[in-house]
């Protein structure tokens, strides 16, 4: 299961604004985003450009390692 680290989501308003962000990139399947380990995790159903997720990480308003 591909994932980033996520820095900046402290409530889960934040860990909904990333779901919702990671979900919206083509071939992107189920997010599990974490707070606690500060995460970001999916499946594919088909490849995903990981520039395209920490993109839209970013423009929901969050930093991406």
């Amino acid at each position: 299961m591909p994932s980033v680290t996520v820095k900046g989501m402290s409530c889960n308003h934040c860990k909904m604004s990333v779901t919702k962000a990671v979900a919206g990139v083509s071939g992107v399947k189920d997010v599990d985003v974490s707070l606690e380990k500060g995460e970001a995790a999916w499946t594919e159903s088909a490849p995903v450009d990981m520039d395209a997720v920490k993109a839209a990480i970013r423009k929901a308003g969050f930093d991406v390692e």
